[in-house]
């Protein structure tokens, strides 16, 4: 600061004023993509994985329905599987929405544009990582027809 002053390229408070202003912006981008990734997370990833779910139950009970019961234990073990890992991912996913919204009305409430943007950055943001390993999960287990965006190979490989 006192180098920017000296030399006249800034006054003091046109460096706290840039300094706000870009924590601001920090703060107004983590905000949004919080806002996205919750929004995303529950009105069409949660959803898909039960639709998925549900499709995978019917396929277990349509199995043990016409197969003795030994063999149907064997012919859905894939099955299972993959209900009980969905399961658990949405649980988590749903959960971490959960306690980032919370985190986000904590920090919107605080004033202090210095304070706001460190408590994004420290309570709001690592649940952007946790939400995404989650959902990049469920893309590798739900089926492409159903999964309602582009899957991250579909995107690495489009021209």
């Amino acid at each position: 600061k006192k180098l920017f002053s000296d030399q006249g390229i800034l006054s003091e408070r046109e460096m706290d004023a840039r300094i706000d202003i870009e924590l601001e912006n920090y703060t107004m981008r983590i905000q949004i993509e919080a806002r996205v990734a919750g929004d995303l997370a529950q009105n069409h990833i949660i959803p898909t994985a039960f639709t998925y779910q549900n499709s995978l139950i019917e396929n277990v009970r349509g199995l043990q329905s016409i197969l003795p019961k030994k063999e149907a234990e064997k012919a859905c073990v894939t099955q299972l599987k993959l209900i009980r890992d969905i399961s658990h991912h949405v649980e988590q996913m749903k959960t971490k929405v959960d306690e980032m919204i919370e985190e986000r009305k904590k920090a919107n409430v605080i004033s202090d544009v210095k304070k706001k943007a460190f408590a994004y950055c420290d309570k709001v943001n690592p649940y952007l990582t946790e939400i995404k390993y989650h959902s990049d999960k469920l893309e590798l287990l739900i089926d492409d027809e159903l999964w309602p965006m582009p899957k991250l190979r579909e995107l690495l490989f489009t021209k």
